[in-house]
C-alpha cells in the first residue's frame, strides 16, 4: 500500500495518490465540478483502479450505456468485459424529478438514499461510485437531509465499501446550502475548477476533512487521449489558491463570505478560501436550478442490462454474427402481457418489467417495448423459459392467493434459440414479435 499504510487504497487519482497515499478504505469522499470537467472520467478511473487491485466496484450513472461506454473506452477502460466478469456493476438511475410533483419531496428523496443502501448490501463490493448524486439530495429540510445523508453514508461505511459521490458545482443560495451540509459528514473533497478560454482543464483541489494530514493540494489537470484526467506536478505541502473570489476580498459573488459559505472544519483562512467555488457571472448558464424550476420527468431506478429498441437491436446482432463466426449459441425469450391486464387494473407493465428485472443477471440483457419485453441469454437454454417463470412467480407478489392465476393467462411467451435459419435480428425479431 501507499506510504505503507495499509488502510489507503489506490485510487487512480493521481494527485490524491501522490499527496496522500490514496483514499482511507472505508472512507466517503465528495468530487464536486461543473460540467465538462472531467468530473466522470475521475469517476471512471477510480473504478479501473479498484479492478486493478482485484476489488469490485459498483457504479451508479444516469448516463446511457453506450454513451458511458465510449467515455470509458477514451480511458482505455473496456467496461463490458469488466461487467462481464462481475467485476463491475452498472446500475443506471435517473434523476427522480418526479417526486417534486408530491406534497412531500423529502419523504421520497429519504427512500431514494435508503436504496442505494439496499443496493450495496445486495453486492457487496469494495468500492462505490455514484455519479451524480446532485438531484438525490435537493431535499427542502436541509436536518433531514443531514440525517438521511449520514445515515446512508454510515451504513455504506459500516460495510467498508470506500465511497466517491459526484456533485455539481453549486450555482445558486440553495445549491450550496445542500452542499454545504453534505461535505460536513465525508472524509475529503476533489474539487475540480475549469479555466477560460475552452480549453479543456484546470485546477483540482484535495481538501481533508479528517485525517490525510498532509493537508491541502492543488495542481493543474488536463485531458490525455487514454488516459483520461492527468495533473501536473503536485506542490510540495499545503498550497493557497488566488484565484478572483480570494482577490476580490474572500467574498463570493452576492456577498457570502467564502469561511461561512464553506465550514468545512479546516481552521486556517487557507482552508476555507481554497475551497471556494468558482464566481457565478452573467455569461455563464446556471449548472443548478432551483427545484421548483426543474422540468418533471418520470424517473424510475433502473439497472443498465436494460436498453433501448435501438441499443437492443444492435446487441442483438452482435450475437448473431458471435453465433456466425464461433458457433456460441443464444437463447432469446419475448414475454407479451395482454393490454387488457394493465385496463383491468390487474397488473400493469411496469409491475411486470420490474418483475423481469429481479429475475435476472446483470449479464441478461433487456428491452422493453409496449407491452413487450424481449431477454437476451448468451447460451443455448431449452429451460430458459421455464426458469424465467418459476422465478416471476417468487417476483410478483401479492397479498391476494388468487393473483398469479390471474395474471399468468394474460402473459404471452417464446422461446427462440439460435439455429442454422438465424439470419439477423430483423429475422428474429419479426418471427417472435
Amino acid at each position: 500500500m501507499a506510504n505503507g499504510k495499509i488502510n489507503l487504497v489506490n485510487t487512480g487519482i493521481t494527485i490524491v495518490d501522490s499527496s496522500w497515499g490514496g483514499f482511507y478504505r472505508g472512507g466517503t469522499y465528495v468530487l464536486i465540478g461543473p460540467r465538462k470537467s472531467g468530473r466522470t472520467t475521475l469517476g471512471l478511473q477510480y473504478a479501473m483502479a479498484g479492478i486493478e487491485q482485484k476489488e469490485v466496484c459498483l457504479y451508479f450513472t444516469s448516463m446511457r450505456p453506450k454513451d458511458l461506454m465510449i467515455l470509458a473506452a477514451s480511458v482505455d477502460f473496456d467496461l463490458q468485459t469488466h461487467m462481464d466478469n462481475g467485476e463491475l456493476i452498472v446500475v443506471k438511475v435517473t434523476p427522480p424529478l418526479d417526486v417534486y410533483e408530491s406534497g412531500n419531496p423529502d419523504t421520497y428523496l429519504v427512500e431514494y438514499l435508503n436504496d442505494i443502501v439496499n443496493v450495496v448490501e445486495q453486492y457487496q463490493p469494495a468500492r462505490l461510485v455514484f455519479d451524480e448524486l446532485t438531484y438525490f439530495v435537493g431535499f427542502e429540510n436541509i436536518t433531514l437531509l443531514q440525517q438521511a445523508f449520514l445515515r446512508m453514508i454510515e451504513n455504506i461505511e459500516d460495510k467498508n465499501v470506500t465511497s466517491l459521490y459526484i456533485l455539481g458545482e453549486p450555482a445558486t443560495p440553495f445549491a450550496q446550502n445542500i452542499v454545504d451540509n453534505i461535505v460536513q459528514y465525508t472524509t475529503a473533497i476533489i474539487y475540480l475548477q475549469k479555466v477560460e478560454g475552452g480549453r479543456q482543464g484546470g485546477k483540482a483541489t484535495i481538501t481533508p476533512n479528517i485525517g490525510h494530514t498532509e493537508g491541502q493540494f492543488t495542481t493543474d489537470f488536463s485531458f490525455e487521449p487514454y488516459k483520461g484526467v492527468v495533473f501536473g506536478a503536485v506542490p510540495g505541502g499545503r498550497t493557497e489558491i488566488l484565484d478572483p473570489v480570494q482577490q476580490a476580498g474572500g467574498y463570493q459573488q452576492g456577498g457570502v463570505p467564502v469561511a461561512q459559505a464553506f465550514p468545512f472544519g479546516t481552521t486556517t483562512p487557507v482552508g476555507a478560501s481554497t475551497m471556494s467555488y468558482a464566481p457565478v457571472t452573467a455569461n455563464v448558464p446556471p449548472k443548478y436550478r432551483q427545484l421548483s424550476e426543474v422540468e418533471v420527468v418520470q424517473a424510475p431506478m433502473v439497472h443498465t442490462n436494460q436498453y433501448s429498441k435501438d441499443e437492443f437491436n444492435l446487441i442483438l446482432n452482435n450475437q448473431v454474427a458471435l453465433y456466425k463466426s464461433t458457433g456460441q449459441p443464444f437463447t432469446l425469450l419475448s414475454l407479451k402481457l395482454d393490454p387488457q391486464a394493465e385496463a383491468a387494473g390487474i397488473i400493469s407493465m411496469s409491475q411486470l418489467s420490474n418483475a423481469v428485472r429481479l429475475s435476472l443477471t446483470l449479464k441478461e440483457k433487456i428491452c422493453v417495448d409496449g407491452y413487450s419485453i424481449l431477454v437476451l441469454l448468451a447460451k443455448a437454454d431449452e429451460k430458459a423459459l421455464s426458469v424465467l417463470a418459476a422465478k416471476l412467480r417468487a417476483n410478483l407478489q401479492s397479498n391476494d392467493p388468487g393473483f398469479l392465476n390471474r395474471v399468468f393467462p394474460l402473459i404471452y411467451s417464446y422461446s427462440y434459440v439460435s439455429n442454422a435459419t438465424t439470419e439477423n435480428a430483423d429475422g428474429i425479431l419479426r418471427e417472435i414479435l
